[in-house]
């Protein structure tokens, strides 16, 4: 295997960015390239390695972009050229290829903004849970590594850790619980573009009301605030930073297997996330 796509991958699977390894495992007739021939395909279009150049290997990155935005993680493109096709495309083959198209890098992961006390329980009880971690603050005293030793801590302005350190796709399991709901409506507004998984956010549910009202006001859509789990968390009477984390772990991994959220939350509906919750955000 080419040694800078082996390179792509090994960045991918530590911490991203992440991309799709496209490589040939069907072909018939005359094909420009043999069985195992690879090629990388990074998130933002650019390749590492060769199908045999031409437009099946445009198509193959077009899929490959695809397969990124959408929630499957593996996909089997077919194509045939014959001959006069391929002449008029300016290849020389007219034969078929079968590409296997396999995502790298996209685990899991638990985002977390706000490196507070929950936000901290959080990261330590998610990587011992297996998820990879990501936690951001814009507070030095709070997002560093020696508060967080779990996961990759980023301590930089929202929209820089967004734009730069900050890869959401669509198995992002993002946890909004900063020191203030102020900067809680910050960062949900920055998401509304976002892909992810799951999106919670912290606070009483007279709380969570008035942040999704302010949100409306400033042009943020209905539908977009109505993915957001709020008040965050399993009913478990949780009180401590600890035990938040646990449930809202609990909640996140009921979404990622598919669990009866509504029987879940009997019969002590709603009881988290209200004033216990406020009082240890920061």
């Amino acid at each position: 295997m080419n040694e800078e796509i082996l390179k792509a991958i090994d960045q991918a699977l530590k911490e991203g960015p992440v991309g799709v390894l496209c490589t040939v495992v069907e072909e018939k007739g005359s094909t420009p390239r043999s069985m195992g021939a690879k090629m990388w395909v990074a998130g933002d279009g650019s390749t590492i390695g060769t199908i045999g150049g031409g437009i099946v290997e445009h198509h193959v990155i077009e899929e490959a972009l695809n397969l990124l935005k959408s929630d499957a993680q593996v996909r089997l493109y077919r194509e045939s050229l014959n001959a006069k096709e391929a002449g008029d495309e300016g290849a020389i083959c007219g034969g078929s290829l079968g590409v296997f198209l396999e995502v790298i890098g996209q685990n899991r992961e638990v985002v977390i903004f706000g490196a507070g006390h929950v936000g901290k329980a959080l990261a330590r009880v998610a990587t011992l849970t297996g998820y990879k971690v990501t936690v951001w603050d814009d507070r030095r005293d709070f997002a560093n590594e020696d508060n967080i030793p779990w996961g990759h801590v980023v301590c930089s302005p929202l929209k820089e850790a967004l734009d730069n350190e900050i890869r959401l796709h669509n198995k992002s399991y993002v946890v909004v619980v900063t020191r203030g709901h102020a900067v809680d409506k910050e960062v949900v507004q920055s998401l509304e573009n976002k892909p992810f998984a799951y999106l919670g956010v912290i606070g009483s549910k007279h709380k969570i009301a008035e942040t999704k009202k302010n949100l409306l006001k400033v042009g943020v859509s209905q539908h977009f605030l109505d993915k957001i789990y709020a008040p965050i968390g399993l009913p478990i009477k949780a009180e401590t930073p600890e035990e938040l984390a646990i449930s809202i772990l609990a909640e996140l991994i009921a979404v990622e297997k598919g669990a009866d959220l509504d029987t879940l939350r009997l019969p002590f509906y709603n009881t988290i996330g209200s004033k216990e919750t406020s009082s240890v955000q920061n």
